[in-house]
């Protein structure tokens, strides 16, 4: 019967078996009822399903009256009565949580033995959100004590906190239960920490667990009580002028600086030893992680206090825990929550030396979530120093003690060691010998002698490596925004700067005079006069004799610019388009290598969703903003049709580019014809970049793999009509031809580059890079070495295709010189 098993189990000699025993007598017709619902549920099972059913029903409604007719002292006797009935054997699912909720609610009188029994019942329920419930629900009971039955009742509210911290349950529900039991145990000793608050195994977590040995003082338990309370990314300003008062009362900021730098630097844990999945991890599968779901909350508060307290002194630490826990090869999961923490922390810490963190994480974490809050942190920095985001971003470039030409000296054992910038995308350590004569190799002398300092050097050297690519990409950006200057913020900030200068002064500008007149200067030249306002020449705001004057002047001088300017493509609005009007069609029904075209979306900072075979994996947006944020270009793409191959795709067929507009914090769909053409024009240049780097008509092997799916498209557009980045390199092709020593066997035809050989006349397309051969057109597979060439060639910016299109020209000019012999069958095939 269950009446003699609940009270067979009710003896566990742990003081409160005579409060189960006598609840269990006081209900015990409740406890038959609940027998007879057990039996007919087993028969609606069965076979005698109808009229179970309807007995069913009878017992319920027998069983609700009961329970609302109960007095107080029944009522408890009930709830204790469910609890240990709940859940009790393997062959029921009987969980009354609804019936215990309304009878704790209304019931009156508990006291700290029936408190006690609840407690240690909710801790026994093997499902998870059974027990979060139950918990929940008998802390309303406990809160109806005094303190004296607190007091009586703490051991088993520690016990209860300790198995919550120690259960992997909903984050949201965890934090909540876990300060009401705090709050109960705190109400009683104001000096109680309870077990599982300060994680035991946790290497960030050991001088918290100090002060709680050596000074367990009521100051203390209360401050890092206050740490686990914040549950979201920003906590209210009344947690933070809490935390300052607690902090102080407790003499705690040097605490809270060290937690910080533990989080920061110190080991992470490991998934065997520590966490959920120790014990059933196998074959040797482990991760490693700083901060153990459960622990969340605390660590995001000493971030946060560490923010409030230590101000300039943990921004060095904020910084490396958002980029440890939120960026890529750190050899540790990611933590969005600890990582969002930090970053959001940094924003409001209202020092200087944030804005420098904020920006080398927004050019090293690349997680959308992050990158967002990112954004909004750098709004916070620049509201508080009252000027703009994007004045932030450009006033907070680290300089790394460069000086103005970009170069650092450093005498170290008897050598000068210099770092310096070198052209748009390179930074050199040159060792100089007492004797004069300089290497680009570290000597004997300093890599045996001074190893410390030369790896500080190589470190540094890194560093400003990353800057002077963000800010590449950062000034490049700028092409879409239309953005000008005040010309003394400029000089600051820009033409003056040891990096960003660097890249500036190799860019054509325009300056404004006093009488609202732009005027273009060359790249390094300074304007006439005192202008008043400085923004960045484009291509599509100049005429056509202009921008050839301008690209024959970069092509004379040998000017190379640290991105394409001066032959810049324009894309303006196409009838096409105009006709469709809210969508373009002009890089659609391209057939691409999918993942080269994911790579290649993050390397130019579009986000994109992954296609895959799942749910929503077959509808490819990579999206990326225009304008400083306020436009959006969204790249349509999908799994090419009939793609056999594995979870991801190996090809893609591209689709519209549509436009947005930021509307508030809304997007909202605009027609091509809104849209500014500076924006239309960079977002399309990205596109065809897209299409043009990743089709499979870019791939000299294609033709050779005896494959015809895709064949059609291949022949179409390995030699069709050429696009605007096609038509660029051709115009380039013009004026560096006849420098060329090949220039006599070379001539540029429409869409070829015709090459004159001694064994044959071969035509290049300024497209794909691809070859035919004349006189039968027959295709010749020439496949690029790896690497980048020998550079003899000037060119005034990078293109990988340009310089494919000349190393191939250079080599079929000599065709007579070749010796690979697959190339020479196919040449020799047709002669």
């Amino acid at each position: 019967m269950l009446y003699d098993a609940l009270v067979a189990e009710s003896r566990r000699n742990d003081g409160l078996d005579e409060v189960r025993s006598v609840a269990l007598d006081r209900v015990r017709p409740l406890v038959d009822l609940l027998e007879h619902q057990r039996t007919e549920f087993r028969r609606s099972m069965g076979h005698e399903y109808r009229r179970s059913r309807t007995q069913g029903a009878a017992t319920r409604t027998e069983i609700d009256g009961r329970l609302a007719a109960c007095t107080d002292e029944e009522g408890r006797a009930a709830v204790l009565c469910l609890m240990l009935a709940a859940r009790f054997d393997d062959t029921s699912l009987w969980q009354y949580d609804a019936e215990i909720g309304s009878l704790i609610s209304r019931v009156r009188g508990w006291t700290p033995g029936e408190v006690a029994v609840m407690l240690l019942r909710a801790t026994e329920y093997d499902m998870n959100h059974w027990f979060t419930e139950a918990l929940g629900q008998v802390l309303d009971a406990a809160d109806q004590l005094d303190a004296e039955g607190r007091r009586a009742v703490g051991p088993w509210l520690r016990h209860a906190h300790t198995r919550l911290m120690d259960t992997t349950v909903e984050a949201r529900l965890r934090t909540s239960l876990a300060q009401r039991l705090r709050a109960l145990l705190a109400s009683v000793d104001e000096a109680d920490i309870p077990e599982g608050l300060i994680p035991v195994g946790a290497p960030w977590a050991a001088p918290l667990r100090d002060r709680a040995r050596t000074s367990p003082t009521s100051e203390t338990a209360r401050f890092i009580r206050h740490l686990a309370s914040p549950s979201g990314p920003r906590p209210a300003q009344r947690w933070r002028r809490t935390c300052l008062e607690l902090a102080d009362a407790a003499s705690a900021r040097d605490l809270v600086a060290d937690v910080l730098r533990a989080l920061a630097e110190d080991d992470p844990l490991c998934s065997t030893e520590n966490g959920a999945h120790t014990g059933w991890l196998h074959d040797g599968y482990h991760y490693h992680y700083v901060v153990h779901q459960n622990d969340a909350d605390l660590a995001r508060g000493i971030v946060w206090a560490a923010a409030l307290t230590a101000g300039r002194a943990a921004v060095r630490h904020l910084g490396a825990l958002a980029l440890r826990t939120g960026g890529h090869g750190t050899g540790v999961i990611e933590d969005l929550k600890l990582a969002g923490a930090a970053i959001n922390a940094l924003a409001e810490t209202g020092d200087t030396a944030s804005l420098e963190a904020l920006w080398r994480l927004q050019s090293r974490i690349r997680h959308r979530a992050l990158r967002k809050q990112l954004d909004t942190a750098l709004v916070t920095a620049a509201g508080k120093q009252g000027i703009t985001a994007e004045q932030l971003i450009e006033r907070s470039v680290p300089d790394h003690g460069l000086a103005p030409d970009g170069s650092l000296e450093r005498e170290v054992g008897g050598h000068r060691v210099r770092v310096a910038i070198d052209g748009a995308g390179t930074v050199r350590l040159t060792f100089a010998r007492p004797d004069g004569t300089t290497s680009r190799t570290a000597p004997a002398a300093v890599k045996d002698g001074f190893p410390d300092e030369l790896r500080e050097l190589k470190a540094l050297a890194k560093e400003i490596r990353g800057t002077l690519s963000g800010e590449r990409a950062r000034v490049e950006a700028l092409m879409s925004a239309g953005r000008e200057w005040p010309y003394e913020e400029w000089c600051r900030y820009y033409r003056d700067h040891p990096v960003t200068g660097t890249l500036v002064r190799g860019l054509i500008r325009e300056f404004q005079d006093e009488g609202g007149e732009w005027h273009a200067v060359a790249p390094a030249a300074e304007p006439a006069g005192r202008p008043e306002r400085v923004r960045l020449w484009h291509p599509i705001r100049a005429s056509a004799e202009d921008i050839g004057e301008w690209r024959e002047r970069i092509v004379a001088e040998r000017l190379r610019q640290p991105f394409k300017q001066a032959f810049r493509e324009i894309y303006l609005l196409t009838p096409a388009e105009e006709e469709t009007g809210v969508y373009s069609n002009r890089f659609a029904a391209h057939i691409v290598h999918y993942k080269q075209l994911y790579a290649l979306f993050k390397e130019r900072g579009w986000q994109a969703n992954f296609l895959g075979r799942y749910d929503g994996g077959y509808d490819g947006q990579a999206r990326a903003e225009f304008g400083d944020g306020e436009w959006r270009a969204c790249f349509h793409h999908e799994p090419a049709a009939d793609d056999d191959g594995g979870y991801a795709p190996e090809y893609a067929a591209t689709d519209q580019v549509r436009f947005e507009r930021r509307d508030g914090r809304r997007l909202r769909a605009v027609p091509l014809a809104e849209v500014p053409p500076l924006v239309f024009s960079e977002a399309m240049r990205d596109v065809d970049l897209f299409v043009g780097v990743t089709s499979i008509a870019a791939d000299p092997e294609w033709a050779d793999r005896g494959e015809d799916r895709y064949g059609g498209y291949w022949r179409r557009a390995s030699f069709g009509a050429l696009t605007a980045s096609a038509e660029v390199r051709r115009e380039v092709l013009e004026r560096i031809l006849p420098r060329l020593k090949i220039a006599a066997r070379c001539t540029l035809e429409g869409r070829f580059l015709v090459v004159r050989g001694d064994l044959r006349t071969y035509r290049v397309h300024l497209g794909s890079a691809n070859i035919l051969m004349e006189p039968d057109d027959s295709y010749l597979c020439i496949v690029p070495s790896r690497g980048k060439g020998d550079g003899t060639v000037f060119l005034p910016f990078e293109d990988e295709r340009l310089s494919l299109v000349l190393s191939k020209a250079f080599l079929l000019a000599a065709d007579t010189d070749i010796t690979d012999e697959t190339i020479l069958r196919q040449i020799k095939r047709g002669a």
